[in-house]
């Protein structure tokens, strides 16, 4: 497997870089970018390992910023961290574009999409299908999106019950068969999500 970074000193650099306004905010952790190393480790990020790490993370934590506990920013105000925010989930979308990765800017324009329609629906399963859903949109990077994850994803649009779990079957099934496994399940551990609740690993 391509060797890649394990830290999120990248991100937080170019999150101080320039006249950013939020870089007065930022802070060091010590949180392990698991996501980004799962995406890392697949075979469609060959070419450029430590990127799709850094823009995978990028837009986590433009999601952290919008809905749960950032890594990277430390005592701004919320709407700081609403525009933090937008700022990475745009500069992990143009950078791919850039790379002409056209799949992986979709899967994480769904993503976005798909994480504002689970909060904006108050579901008391939001936090449970939220973890599934970065779990596949990353295998998805990593690997490609399978048939099966594409009608999850489109099960859960609909608002149907199980999509959730269809996306972490989905997302545990490409990643045994491209010797993901592994790197799906500490993603899973770092983000909350049982990972007895995927297939076996492989």
């Amino acid at each position: 497997m391509a060797s890649t970074g394990t830290s999120l000193a990248s991100l937080a650099a170019l999150l101080r870089d320039g006249e950013n306004v939020i870089a007065p905010h930022v802070v060091d952790s010590d949180d392990v970018p698991a996501l980004g190393m799962l995406a890392a480790v697949g075979p469609r990020a060959a070419e450029a390992p430590d990127e799709y790490l850094l823009l995978v993370e990028a837009i986590r934590e433009g999601y952290l910023l919008h809905y749960e506990r950032p890594r990277l920013i430390k005592g701004a105000d919320e709407d700081l961290e609403l525009l933090a925010g937008d700022f990475l989930y745009a500069l992990g979308l143009e950078r791919l574009a850039a790379r002409g990765d056209l799949e992986a800017v979709g899967e994480l324009a769904d993503l976005i999409s798909l994480v504002a329609q689970i909060y904006a629906d108050d579901d008391p399963g939001a936090a449970e299908t939220t973890s599934s859903l970065w779990l596949a949109a990353t295998v998805a990077v990593a690997a490609g999106a399978s048939t099966q994850h594409l009608q999850a994803k489109d099960a859960l649009r609909r608002g149907e019950p199980g999509a959730g779990e269809s996306l972490a079957e989905a997302a545990g099934e490409t990643a045994r068969q491209t010797g993901l496994g592994d790197a799906l399940a500490r993603a899973a551990e770092s983000i909350g999500l049982d990972r007895e609740r995927l297939p076996h690993r492989g």
